[in-house]
């Protein structure tokens, strides 16, 4: 039995999610205590319980300790069946993190996997924005043989939640390595801007108008690369109006860096887009070929392929360093991380 303290390192709900993804592709027992310990408010909370629900209906797994604010749960997982599963988060918690607990799972079923998930957020605060996970975490997946695909039905936001988005994952019997050894040359600069119920304020346009100018000012001034964001007047949930907006870029050698950044009260469109392209601003000066939010979601999965993965990230955060201290407590492998420059760390598996 996986014998895990959640309150280690960065004490978030982060942990207790790749332990349980672990537990289930190991089918390894998992005891884990202080969930969340060093959160404002620890232990589970609906989005973190849903998840460990989740996971348990893939793996017909049997669980103690699933309530909310508990610190402590026992998973017993069996064989990953896959199938159709049914999610309801019943907050604006965050359904792009929900979908992130169990693909891994998901990528080891012994059955394709349908996940629907329904009243949750899809562009919340401290978590990916469901076009980020799009556009720059699935395509990066794909690379190493990774066939997921995402879809939304109802984009929800905070307080109120209600949105509702599906994920298809098709099982893979091997992980492909992934190696981003340089940045190469900058190629292309997408995004996506949408808004829900605020056409008329048109939100999502003057949110991809201020990217653009700021995005064109600092890195192009000549004008030759011209960013291309879609622009989405969304209708979908009349119970929470919301936007949000995601860019990112590609380079000649596969790199892909993104970023992402949500309306809310007191923010205007335009300072929103001008967020959003100073985030992404900032990694493209470093040139890494993964982005700082990218860097954490790749190493449980690097952990998981054959032979060596690297990448390079500008930042070490506290995921990154609480993702390889877990992986390499619970698996048989082993990470470098060495500083390359001044802008620079280069993140490889070594074993």
């Amino acid at each position: 039995m996986f014998e895990i303290d959640g309150g280690q390192k960065s004490g978030s709900g982060t942990i207790l999610r790749l332990a349980v993804a672990l537990s289930a592709i190991t089918q390894q027992p998992l005891h884990i205590t202080n969930i969340r310990k060093r959160r404002p408010r620890p232990g589970l909370k609906m989005q973190h319980l849903e998840s460990v629900l989740t996971a348990a209906k893939l793996c017909n797994a049997t669980v103690e300790g699933a309530k909310l604010a508990s610190e402590e749960l026992w998973f017993t997982p069996r064989q990953i069946e896959g199938g159709h599963v049914e999610a309801v988060i019943e907050t604006a918690g965050s359904i792009p993190m929900l979908f992130m607990a169990v693909l891994p799972i998901c990528v080891y079923a012994k059955n394709s996997v349908t996940l629907h998930v329904a009243k949750g957020g899809t562009d919340t605060l401290y978590a990916p924005t469901v076009n980020y996970l799009q556009y720059v975490l699935l395509p990066t997946l794909r690379k190493m043989g990774i066939n997921a695909e995402v879809t939304v039905q109802k984009y929800g936001y905070y307080p109120k939640g209600m949105g509702e988005a599906s994920m298809t994952v098709q099982p893979i019997s091997v992980l492909k390595p992934i190696q981003l050894e340089s940045f190469g040359k900058l190629e292309s600069i997408n995004g996506v801007s949408v808004c829900t119920f605020l056409a008329e304020k048109q939100v999502a346009k003057r949110q991809a108008k201020a990217a653009i100018q700021t995005l064109t000012k600092t890195i192009n001034n000549d004008g030759y690369l011209q960013p291309k964001i879609c622009v989405l007047d969304d209708m979908s949930n009349p119970y929470q109006k919301g936007s949000s907006i995601v860019l990112w870029a590609k380079t000649d050698t596969g790199a892909l860096v993104g970023a992402d950044a949500l309306g809310g009260l007191g923010k205007t469109s335009e300072s929103v887009g001008e967020n959003v392209a100073e985030k992404l601003v900032v990694e493209l000066k470093s040139e890494p070929t993964v982005d700082v939010f990218l860097a954490d979601m790749l190493i449980l999965y690097m952990a998981l392929a054959r032979g060596k993965s690297f990448f390079y990230t500008r930042y070490i955060s506290e995921h990154i360093e609480a993702n390889i201290w877990l992986i390499e407590t619970m698996l048989n492998s082993m990470f470098s991380i060495e500083k390359v420059n001044n802008l620079l760390y280069r993140i490889e598996k070594t074993c």
